[in-house]
């Protein structure tokens, strides 16, 4: 009945992930990084962190880790503490630990109780993010904003 079945999707299970780029506790980086392969970061980030939306490229944000900007990445794990947007094309996770404050937009979510939002959820499907959905909402956000009429 309450066996430990897994799934790819199963919440807060953390993978056998291997990691090329390792930002140390004690590290602190100030720019945008833009990633080709997945990260784990220990340290502080201020700037953008951007991976491709066509690799499948994780940001992990341990305990220790604090980003001062948004992280757009195919799978985002934060059990440290963001300043700033996420994008998971594929998934984001909040661990117990983790403090965001902005709003995320994901295809699957994963909140691990006591973990802290600050901001906005947006779920984005995986073939409307591809079709460029964002780009229509917006138009009609400004249509509204500058008519009063929605379309």
């Amino acid at each position: 009945m309450f066996g430990s079945k897994k799934t790819n999707l199963t919440p807060l299970v953390m993978g056998q992930e291997k990691f090329d780029t390792l930002i140390g506790r004690n590290a602190e980086i100030h720019g945008c990084l833009k990633l080709q392969e997945s990260v784990r970061i220990d340290g502080k980030v201020v700037g953008n962190i951007e991976a491709p939306k066509d690799g499948a490229i994780s940001v992990v944000i341990g305990p220790t880790g604090e980003i001062h900007g948004d992280v757009i990445a195919s799978r985002i794990i934060v059990a440290g503490k963001v300043s700033g947007n996420l994008h998971g094309f594929e998934r984001v996770e909040l661990m117990a630990s983790a403090l965001v404050q902005g709003d995320i937009k994901y295809a699957s979510m994963a909140v691990e109780h006591g973990a802290r939002l600050l901001g906005l959820m947006l779920q984005v499907e995986v073939h409307e993010a591809s079709a460029g959905i964002d780009r229509n909402v917006r138009a009609a956000i400004e249509k509204a904003k500058s008519t009063g009429q929605p379309e």
